[in-house]
């Protein structure tokens, strides 16, 4: 496309019923078709690129947030011991943020950035599956007939509290609350274009403030930047101990758990520390921030809290490998799965934290 390193973000919507991506999984039943689908993606990718840059026009963004209730914390203690699902004792963050795209007044996309794992579905089911965001996009893409992007937040510890079921139509239905969500969003916004202005005080029975729509006036700026922070490695123990420690379990689930840390050690870990990219935009207003890993989901309160009048869209799994877990130190004193499976030591949040941080502070002015 002939960009440049800070100008392009590949986001995974992070389905867990998808088509396999990583072509180190060539060995396993099916993965002779993993090559041809990695080059058709990826021609398919070009071509959409190419038509946008194309094709590009000025336009109007303009931000608003919701909130659904489907994401919940997905850190379970049983007995002593860390599962992977539903916590009703937890908390989750509830933000949808949202962009309505138009040009000259007609609505011409939706974004949708919302941290919730897509695994409604699991071993169970046998389809190609979206997840729970294919029928979030059918809900906004009829109600505003146009495109709906979706793209994955900190989700870290974030998942649905009914999960792991072969029934699509729980992912449906997971779905249809997340798109309810967004179109309650939108539909407290004016009308493309504009934003509410006080325009004077009526004397009635009680003084009423008239608030009208007006040209809304917002920025024009664009910058972007792709910078890596240094992560802290845990001690991490070698594939043959790993195999000896998980030799009792069940050999598909071994064999899954082997190829992950045999992977990030190919394609991720270079050294003692890791060199972790994170890129930034700043679209008029907004700011754009995606990194590679599954951060939990206090990277993004933490920057909406720091920066309170921006929006701002934070993007797992884009451009790198994926899973790699970034949890918090709680998750580690805890034992949970995040922070065992990761080869990030703790406190690697917090660092990432601190970097994006002075990214959006950067990107601002």
């Amino acid at each position: 496309l002939g960009l440049e390193p800070d100008q392009l973000m590949l986001s995974l919507s992070h389905t867990h019923a998808g088509a396999v991506l990583c072509a180190a999984d060539a060995h396993l039943p099916g993965g002779e078709l993993i090559r041809g689908y990695l080059e058709a993606l990826s021609a398919a990718g070009i071509a959409a690129g190419r038509e946008a840059l194309e094709t590009a026009r000025p336009g109007l963004i303009e931000w608003t947030t919701g909130t659904c209730t489907l994401a919940a914390e997905r850190e379970l203690d049983l007995d002593g011991r860390a599962l992977v699902g539903y916590n009703p004792q937890g908390t989750a963050d509830d933000t949808v943020t949202i962009g309505r795209i138009s040009i000259d007044g007609e609505v011409r996309a939706t974004l949708v950035n919302y941290a919730c794992h897509p695994t409604t579905l699991a071993w169970q089911n046998r389809e190609v599956s979206p997840d729970y965001v294919g029928a979030m996009r059918e809900i906004v893409e009829a109600a505003t007939d146009a495109p709906c992007l979706f793209v994955q937040g900190a989700s870290g510890e974030l998942a649905p509290r009914e999960q792991y079921t072969g029934d699509v139509a729980v992912a449906d239905r997971h779905g249809r609350s997340l798109g309810h969500a967004v179109l309650a969003a939108l539909d407290g916004l004016p009308v493309p274009g504009e934003e509410l202005t006080l325009d004077g005080v009526v004397e009635s029975g009680a003084p009423l403030a008239i608030w009208t729509g007006t040209p809304a006036d917002g920025g024009e700026a664009a910058a972007g930047v792709v910078s890596s922070v240094e992560l802290p490695l845990r001690d991490l123990p070698t594939l043959d101990e790993l195999a000896e420690e998980w030799k009792d379990i069940d050999p598909r689930s071994r064999e899954e758990r082997l190829g992950r840390a045999r992977n990030l050690r190919d394609g991720y870990i270079e050294g003692p520390t890791v060199s972790h990219p994170v890129w930034a935009w700043r679209l008029g207003d907004a700011v754009i921030l995606g990194h590679p890993g599954e951060a939990y989901s206090r990277l993004q309160t933490t920057l909406r809290e720091r920066f309170p009048e921006t929006p701002i869209v934070v993007m797992n799994l884009t451009n790198g490998p994926g899973f790699v877990y970034l949890p918090t130190r709680e998750a580690y004193d805890r034992g949970a799965y995040q922070s065992w499976q990761t080869p990030l030591a703790p406190g690697a949040l917090e660092l990432l934290e601190s970097h994006a941080v002075s990214l959006v502070a950067g990107l601002r002015g």
